[in-house]
């Protein structure tokens, strides 16, 4: 959601953006609109399109991440934390909002960029069965990206999961157990205090500025003040590695507004 520009200035200023979540929205997760469990005889006939594009991300300006790939993100996306209790890191794509910067014209990707395992991960999902604690592999069914009769069935001839399934599955579930380290990860960080709110002024050339709200980093000073027990823990556990790729990603901010340079001077040719 934008954030309205004081009036002193407004002239120097463009419109800036914030990466918490809308409170009225359906908790569906981000990108999904009616992921459902795949299913044998129901779905025999559909599958993935063919190269259907990243452009179900163009509209957002950040992704959530697992801790572990954190080494890898730092070196091309700032890292934040999200605002709630869950503190759910993001690499954040985007200085405005409803906008990616590293996805192009033809919806593809910056290249020689990692891509986030969020993002690799759709339309496929694991969702909770009713009534009980069983995962079940789900599938959006969102007609930009699914097919009948196509080249990339979800199912054989005799209805068993096709490789494209399987390795969905696969895929998932190594998700899923990452996703569940990051749950303790965000848990630990904001229950020692450690986050603080950040708003980032941007300079995009021109005279002009971008507010960039919404987010939380880690404190330096409080992580050195941090005591040594609960030090101590955090090494056992392994996450110290992690800490420093979100602290070294700040560099990245330099590169998120290089990209938004170039976009603006493109949209004004």
């Amino acid at each position: 959601m934008a954030k309205k520009d004081d009036k002193k200035d407004s002239k120097n200023k463009d419109k800036g953006a914030t990466v918490e979540a809308d409170k009225d929205a359906a908790p569906m997760p981000l990108f999904y609109k009616a992921p459902i469990p795949l299913d044998g005889k129901a779905h025999k006939d559909l599958g993935l399109k063919k190269n259907f594009g990243l452009k179900f991300t163009k509209d957002v300006n950040a992704v959530p991440i697992n801790m572990i790939e954190m080494p890898q993100i730092c070196h091309y996306y700032p890292i934040g934390f999200s605002p709630d209790d869950s503190a759910t890191p993001v690499a954040i794509v985007g200085l405005r909002d409803n906008e990616n910067l590293f996805l192009d014209s033809k919806n593809q990707w910056l290249a020689d960029t990692y891509i986030p395992a969020y993002i690799r991960r759709y339309p496929f999902i694991f969702s909770e069965m009713p009534d009980n604690d069983q995962l079940s592999l789900c599938v959006d069914l969102d007609k930009d990206i699914i097919e009948s009769k196509g080249e990339q069935p979800f199912f054989d001839e005799d209805g068993k999961p096709s490789q494209l399934s399987q390795n969905a599955l696969e895929f998932c579930k190594s998700y899923h157990a990452a996703a569940q380290q990051t749950l303790g990860f965000g848990k630990a960080l904001h229950d020692a205090d450690l986050l603080v709110e950040r708003q980032a002024e941007i300079n995009i050339g021109d005279g002009k500025k971008i507010n960039f709200a919404g987010f939380r980093i880690i404190d330096e000073k409080k992580l050195a003040e941090l005591d040594d027990k609960t030090f101590l823990e955090w090494r056992k556990n392994g996450w110290i590695p992690f800490l420093y790729a979100h602290l070294f990603s700040g560099s990245q901010w330099q590169k998120l507004t290089s990209l938004l340079n170039q976009k603006l001077e493109k949209d004004n040719k």
